[in-house]
Formats: C-alpha cells, sequence, structure tokens
C-alpha cells in the first residue's frame, strides 16, 4: 500500500509536469503503472521508488515516471464521426478556399500514432488532394510513445481496433506476425515531443488541429491556456476537434462551434492570420 505521503508526492510530481491531477482513488493506477519501473530500477517496490525519487532532483527516471502515468489509450480512427466530419465537409472546404495547395494537420497528444495514421490514410484517399502538400505534425508528451508511433509497427490487436479491413490491406505490410504502416504514409508524419502543459515551442499554422480525448485530464486553467495556444497556430479557415466529452462550454478562448452529423468541432471567430 502506497502512504498518503508517497501518493502526495507522485501526484504533485504529475500535476507540476503534466497538469494532470490524480484522484484519490488512484492509487492502484500508481502502483500498477510504476511497479515496472521499480523492478527495473532493481527496486524492490513502488514505495522504495519514491523513495529513490525524492533522493534526486530532476532526471530521467522522474521523466519516465510521469510518462508512465500518462493516459495512452487511442485507436485507428477513433469514434469516426470526425473523420467522416473531414472527409466530407472540412477538407472539402479547404481545397474551396486554399491556395498554396499546402495542407498542414497537428495530432497532438498523438500517443503511440494511431490517430495521425488514420489523418494520413484518410487524406492520402482523398482524390481532391491530388497533387497537393500534406504535412501531419505528429507529439507527444512521452518520448516511448512516439518511438513506438515512429516505427509505425502494430501488432494484430492493434490494427484489430478501429482499423477497416480495406484500409488495413492498402495502407500496411505484414511484418511477421504484425503490421506496419507502409512508407509513404510514414513519410507524411513528422514526430515531435510536446508537453500540451508548458511552454511550446514555435508551431506552423495549422489547417486541421486534432487535441483529443487530453483535456478531460487538465485543470480548467491549462485547458484555457491551451485552447488559446492552440488559436494563436490555427489559420482562420482552419478547423480543431476535441474528444467527444470535451467541449468549450464557459471558455473564452476565441472559437465558434459548428456541428457536421455527430461531430461539433470549431473555427477561430476572429483572426490575425
Amino acid at each position: 500500500m502506497l502512504s498518503s505521503a508517497d501518493f502526495a508526492y507522485v501526484s504533485q510530481l504529475l500535476l507540476t509536469r503534466a497538469a494532470i491531477r490524480l484522484q484519490d482513488t488512484q492509487e492502484h493506477l500508481i502502483r500498477s503503472r510504476l511497479e515496472p519501473l521499480a523492478q527495473e530500477a532493481g527496486l524492490p517496490d513502488v514505495s522504495a521508488l519514491v523513495a529513490h525519487l525524492r533522493e534526486r532532483a530532476a532526471s530521467e527516471l522522474h521523466t519516465r515516471v510521469v510518462e508512465a502515468l500518462t493516459t495512452h489509450e487511442t485507436s485507428f480512427f477513433r469514434d469516426m464521426h470526425p473523420f467522416d466530419t473531414l472527409r466530407e465537409r472540412v477538407v472539402p472546404e479547404l481545397v474551396e478556399r486554399k491556395t498554396d495547395r499546402t495542407l498542414r494537420v497537428w495530432s497532438a497528444a498523438c500517443s503511440t500514432g494511431q490517430e495521425a495514421y488514420s489523418l494520413a490514410m484518410l487524406l492520402a484517399d482523398m482524390p481532391k488532394l491530388n497533387g497537393w502538400r500534406i504535412q501531419i505534425v505528429a507529439t507527444d508528451l512521452a518520448r516511448t510513445t512516439l518511438d513506438k508511433a515512429q516505427t509505425g509497427v502494430y501488432t494484430m490487436l492493434e490494427v484489430g481496433r478501429g482499423l477497416p479491413a480495406r484500409a488495413l490491406a492498402q495502407h500496411f505490410e505484414r511484418v511477421g506476425t504484425s503490421y506496419r504502416v507502409q512508407l509513404n504514409l510514414r513519410s507524411m508524419i513528422e514526430w515531435k515531443q510536446l508537453n500540451l502543459a508548458s511552454p511550446w515551442p514555435p508551431l506552423p499554422v495549422f489547417d486541421i488541429i486534432f487535441i483529443r480525448n487530453v483535456l478531460i485530464y487538465f485543470e480548467p486553467s491549462v485547458v484555457t491556456t491551451v485552447l488559446v495556444r492552440a488559436r494563436g497556430c490555427l489559420h482562420n479557415n482552419g478547423c480543431l476537434f476535441l474528444g467527444n466529452t470535451e467541449n468549450m462550454l464557459g471558455l473564452n478562448a476565441g472559437f465558434d462551434s459548428l456541428t457536421h452529423g455527430k461531430s461539433i468541432y470549431y473555427r477561430p471567430s476572429t483572426g490575425r492570420k
């Protein structure tokens, strides 16, 4: 059992580094996710790991603890309707309005890459974008998940979660018992480490931003900061997609909401770009 002091230490570490607040009921999550790290470090249990962390200033182990405690749940074409909205409305409108024939997309908190590759598959399959330059930036807090994402290799279980059979046949190649995203799609994506809750590095102006299923873990003030920053790197005609359980109610972040089918998405209400 984790002591209250150890729980408070780990909670504060996660809040400081990733703006994620743990609930009092999540002691089991801490133990289950940190026990493998303790064993790897040659320590007998999670309490010993926390003691080890306390004895040292910021270290690689602190970073790995934060990465282990962040949620990496993802799947291909998750919830599907945002992708339908992209194909049916957002991309056709952008094609009509843009003159540079370049489409820039950001998949934030991309985890192990399924969302970014889903976007790449959808855009590659749209005839309207033939001859266009498609640039996808995929970012995540955790270096380990980015490393997996960049390989583009997924198990049978992973491709079985949301990936249509046609997309598997068209865009993947068999590698042993796993599947690898084909090179033409992997080359469309640039992978970067980025903490949404910390100051952002310079980013390009995007036409489409996905920040889905991550804001629910942040404090309200951090959510507002993230959305205002996202507004600052989104084209006036661009669109922002959030997760199903996320919205901008009560927030003054500079967006108008739009609907299409089952999707609610957002466009800058005023602009400077």
